[in-house]
């Protein structure tokens, strides 16, 4: 059989460039890929780092109003001089009028429905001991002085409170002490800003275990008149 020179070569060379343009798609379609995995990989790295960042700069703000932890004593530290009060006998009715406490400042019993607000807040004017009962009742600590009180016991005290959430301060004359705290069914006079004393009652008694209503807001409450 003879072979004709003239007979037309076509199909293979088609076959052959079909070829070739499937292995550069393929070659095209990887690399597309390789790049979108590398960019989406970079963008990936850094939303991380942006959120770790930001998480690192809110966590400060967030522990703004909190004291440090290593500064504070044990809770079940003894506090000097303090005063307790049987909790089954400080009764917790809700009334509308007024209460005659047999102690000043008040260190529980009934109160008014509307609690004063102990979100850090620094009273300048006296306050109704029935709504500072019920802000006790929510585990806050009631921080009271009298015009005896230095200048600067009273300035470290109020910013003392006004980074601690659930505690109040306010100026209460007639009181025992020249400086007092108060939470629910506990109380102790001390002798200034700088008395330990102080760290201790703030440690055990925010929202510390004799708290009758644990969690309950110190906000939406009496303000400041």
């Amino acid at each position: 059989m003879s072979f004709d020179p003239r007979t037309p070569m076509a199909p293979t060379h088609d076959v052959h460039r079909a070829r070739q343009r499937r292995d550069r798609a393929l070659a095209i379609g990887l690399s597309v890929l390789v790049v979108v995995g590398l960019v989406g990989f970079g963008s990936y790295l850094v939303l991380t780092k942006s959120e770790a960042s930001e998480q690192k700069q809110a966590a400060p703000a967030a522990d703004d109003k909190a004291p440090s932890d290593e500064q504070q004593p044990p809770a079940d530290e003894p506090i000097e001089g303090l005063r307790t009060w049987d909790a089954k006998k400080l009764t917790r009715n809700h009334v509308t009028g007024t209460v005659a406490y047999p102690m000043k400042p008040p260190v529980g019993g009934d109160h008014n429905p509307v609690w004063m607000n102990c979100d850090g807040e620094v009273y300048k004017e006296a306050i109704p001991d029935v709504n500072a009962v019920h802000a006790l009742e929510h585990g806050s600590v009631w921080v009271t002085y009298t015009d005896k009180a230095s200048a600067a016991d009273v300035a470290k005290l109020a910013a003392r409170v006004g980074r601690t959430p659930y505690s109040l301060m306010s100026p209460y004359e007639g009181q025992a002490g020249t400086i007092m705290l108060t939470a629910w069914g506990n109380q102790v006079t001390v002798d200034g800003a700088d008395d330990r004393r102080v760290d201790q009652f703030f440690s055990k008694f925010v929202q510390g275990p004799q708290t009758p209503e644990p969690g309950a807001t110190c906000t939406g409450g009496l303000g400041a008149q």
